[in-house]
């Protein structure tokens, strides 16, 4: 670091700090989805990335049918294109739990190959729909852009609507999961699913719907993905480990622990390839989460319980 100068440094630091927040956005919409599925329903999703490429697709379909047909719907087509993304990956969601997961609940290593091949699947048919070669949507000119509050830092506005998105779907899942009906059914039948059948709750549908809930946020995640990347078969599958770390790392049942958690791996990850190359980042950073969880297996902030 002796090379650059404190303004430099400050700068770099800077810009690199928003880039990991804009990863962070990514990881954290990924998590809260996995976060979900895994930390409440003990369910082991590796087509988790899958259902964000299916986020990110349908935005760029969005991005095709109005640059071809409705130029003027241009400018307001990612609005709904996140919407149409949390709607179509949910639907997904909710078809694959009924289909495949609800045969093999308390069975964590079925789920696990269940899945995996259940990802293979989706990704070769986003290569027979798409193609194998990477695409990205146009974006709205609001999009567009950076702000510039000093000569040498500039922050995409991209990144900045990505982390406003992140943080209203993070408050949304605070309150749909802490301070609302549905939300203490879902803890109740995660507790004890016996009891809560015994009071009246329908954890069959409670089931469904949750896992429809984590695989529709992924597919925010994807929408939010296709504005600081572009989109391939194989990119949703990019992402999953990251997002298991992520949701391991702050606690599998804890909101707090997976914001936590997000923020401080993109931000080393962020800041770690500018001064090394980006696979030596992510060693390092697993690294230090591997030592960290040997010391503190259940996370960061995990749950307390009555034993």
């Amino acid at each position: 670091m002796g090379e650059y100068s404190i303004q430099e440094l400050t700068s770099i630091f800077a810009m690199q700090g928003f880039a990991g927040l804009s990863l962070f956005s990514v990881l954290l919409l990924m998590a809260l989805g996995l976060a979900i599925i895994f930390g409440q329903m003990g369910v082991i999703n590796m087509a988790h990335g899958e259902f964000m490429a299916v986020g990110a697709y349908t935005t760029y379909l969005l991005s095709v049918i109005s640059e071809t047909y409705f130029p003027s719907f241009l400018q307001y087509y990612f609005l709904f294109a996140i919407l149409a993304s949390f709607v179509i990956a949910g639907i997904l969601g909710y078809l694959t739990e009924f289909i495949l997961i609800r045969h093999l609940y308390k069975r964590p290593l079925d789920t696990l190959l269940a899945t995996w091949g259940l990802s293979l699947i989706m990704q070769q048919s986003f290569r027979s729909i798409f193609g194998a070669r990477e695409v990205s949507p146009t974006l709205p000119d609001w999009l567009m852009g950076a702000y510039q509050p000093t000569e040498s830092i500039y922050i995409p506005i991209n990144g900045m609507f990505v982390l406003g998105l992140t943080l209203v779907v993070t408050v949304g899942v605070y309150i749909l999961m802490y301070r609302s009906n549905w939300g203490l059914a879902v803890r109740a039948t995660t507790q004890n699913r016996i009891m809560s059948g015994a009071v009246g709750i329908n954890t069959k549908k409670i089931d469904r719907l949750t896992f429809a809930l984590g695989c529709g946020i992924a597919g925010i995640a994807g929408a939010a993905f296709t504005t600081i990347a572009s989109t391939g078969p194989t990119s949703g599958s990019l992402y999953i480990v990251d997002t298991f770390m992520v949701v391991v790392f702050g606690g599998a049942a804890s909101l707090f622990g997976t914001i936590a958690s997000a923020f401080t791996i993109a931000q080393a990850q962020s800041i770690l390839e500018f001064f090394i190359s980006g696979s030596m980042a992510k060693v390092l950073t697993l690294l230090t989460l591997v030592i960290i969880l040997m010391m503190r297996p259940e996370g960061l902030f995990s749950n307390k319980v009555r034993k």
